[in-house]
């Protein structure tokens, strides 16, 4: 997993998998949360030794509170530190129906599953 020393929050090469994909714009953003929000969580994981689905809001939070990538490029107060938290744990919620979708824990869930679950859910029902 590659260490994102700035506020890139995914690598190009990520960004160009979800830009690949057949997704409307919407889509796309909460495809780059959900990647984002399931390395975040991975990291936390790793910092904790407890599985992602443990993770409450209030460990998320303090784990932005200390994380120095987000430290170094963004001005971290109380609204900014909420406000990720939520969007981390909302994103949660889509990783845990890809991961269940592909029949996948979610500490193993790989973009290419999170994207492919994006992209079944804006297909039309037959």
């Amino acid at each position: 997993m590659p260490n994102l020393q700035s506020a890139e929050f995914l690598s190009p090469e990520d960004s160009a998998r979800v830009d690949a994909a057949l997704l409307t714009n919407q889509d796309k953003f909460l495809a780059r949360l959900a990647i984002y929000a399931l390395r975040s969580l991975r990291q936390i994981s790793d910092e904790l030794q407890q599985p992602i689905e443990q993770i409450d809001a209030q460990q998320v939070s303090d784990w932005v509170s200390r994380d120095p990538a987000i430290q170094d490029t963004i001005d971290l107060d109380a609204s900014f530190t909420s406000f990720f938290t939520n969007l981390v744990i909302a994103a949660r919620t889509k990783l845990d129906a890809a991961a269940a979708a592909s029949q996948t824990p979610i500490d193993a869930l790989t973009i290419e599953q999170t994207i492919a679950w994006f992209e079944a859910q804006g297909k039309p029902n037959p």
